[in-house]
């Protein structure tokens, strides 16, 4: 088995090699992306991971880690992360709802070419500043996938506060979902004595954790979508009449990637452009397949690779993290839309969901006699912008007529 990952954090002290966790028992291949994807917030030492087996099954874990470690203390928590959240789920081979037919060679340094051109910048740890062409490409994609969902609906857009309320996202259920994407805001109690204190005590110490001690409420946290401020904002309401309510919002979202964070393939600070249905069973989900195809038929006509598959949310921790996964997969709950970034490399630039009524029920947002149904649309502007510029490259005069025109028609080029 040849996955391998690293992150572009500084190369941690040689150790003699790396650490391997042998798994309590094998785990089915493929289930290895379930791995994967978890295995940076197992703990903080981890910085670089390859799974270890024949192919049909993961057997162990080799690891590089940031100094010594505790290798018991680490072993321990990987298998209790691979018993509790990844054992458990059945194995399935992923199911396509949608392959182009187009098949385009993505180039795999397109970020490297776009920070030589002073395009992009890393200014921080899943940081990354963006300047022309991205922005013209940025306003034309947000435009489109608005234009196809205004040849069915009138949507209400909002534009929502960068903080969300705390009590939001537990209602939600946010906390015991993904704990492990969490980014609280707090600030300095409301009092002069601690102003002057910490005044007087910075300089010495920093900001460490003493500091915290003089912090107050965690009230509001980062929004890690749009639509959790969608569903706080109709909570409480009966919808009026019996057809759909959309509406759509803008916004940055924030959800923290250890060392998953790179380039513009995964940004603990990105923008999503997100569309929420609200109504019956049955408008939310044609609405929601309706939509989807004739994303589909957008990029086809853009000439993208790519495909649409069924997919499930990143669950962690929770006891009934398998299950929960399972199911969202068993019911096709969740759509990712992949578009292909470098050889052998995708990543998701759009979401299709489908809540049922859970989040009409937290929210206690009515339809008629009982909980209203909802479903999303997400897109990451900046995956999705990446994954054209990876597929089509960063000259404009390469890029198809549709999108050309569209920049020109936003005041790029």
């Amino acid at each position: 088995m040849n996955h391998t990952h690293r992150n572009d954090q500084p190369p941690a002290p040689a150790r003699g090699g790396p650490t391997r966790v042998a798994l309590h028992t094998p785990v089915p291949g493929t289930l290895g992306p379930e791995i994967e994807r978890r295995l940076y917030f197992v703990s903080p030492q981890i910085s670089g991971f390859a799974l270890v087996g024949d192919g049909d099954t993961v057997t162990a874990v080799d690891l590089t880690t940031r100094g010594p470690c505790e290798e018991e203390g680490l072993e321990a928590k990987v298998n209790r992360m691979v018993d509790n959240d990844v054992r458990p789920q059945m194995p399935t081979r992923p199911k396509s709802v949608w392959t182009s037919p187009h098949e385009r060679a993505a180039d795999g340094n397109t970020f490297e070419r776009l920070a030589a051109a002073g395009a992009v910048a890393e200014v921080g740890e899943g940081q990354v500043a963006v300047g022309e062409p991205l922005l013209s490409l940025f306003a034309y994609f947000d435009r489109a996938v608005l234009g196809i969902l205004a040849q069915d609906h009138s949507a209400r857009e909002f534009r929502y506060p960068t903080l969300i309320r705390t009590s939001t996202l537990e209602r939600a259920g946010y906390f015991t979902s993904f704990p492990q994407h969490l980014m609280f805001v707090t600030r300095l109690h409301n009092d002069i004595d601690v102003y002057r204190s910490f005044q007087e005590s910075y300089p010495r110490t920093g900001i460490g954790p003493s500091v915290l001690q003089s912090c107050g409420n965690v009230d509001y946290c980062l929004p890690p979508t749009m639509c959790y401020h969608t569903f706080a904002q109709y909570g409480g309401r009966a919808l009026e009449g019996d057809g759909l309510h959309v509406v759509t919002s803008r916004g940055k979202s924030f959800r923290f990637e250890a060392g998953y964070s790179t380039t513009l393939e995964r940004l603990w600070d990105f923008t999503i452009r997100e569309i929420v249905f609200l109504g019956s069973r049955e408008d939310v989900a044609r609405a929601r397949e309706r939509y989807m195809r004739k994303v589909f038929a957008f990029l086809e006509e853009l000439g993208l690779s790519g495909w649409c598959e069924v997919g499930n949310d990143p669950f962690f921790s929770g006891s009934d993290t398998s299950a929960r996964i399972w199911s969202q997969r068993l019911q096709e709950l969740k759509y990712e839309l992949r578009l292909p970034v470098g050889p052998d490399r995708s990543i998701a630039v759009g979401s299709f969901n489908f809540h049922d009524d859970l989040f009409g029920r937290a929210f206690d947002i009515t339809r008629g006699e009982g909980p209203a149904h909802s479903g999303c649309v997400g897109f990451g502007l900046e995956r999705l912008v990446f994954a054209f510029l990876s597929q089509f490259g960063t000259d404009e005069q390469d890029w198809p007529d549709p999108v050309r025109a569209g920049v020109r028609a936003v005041g790029g080029i």
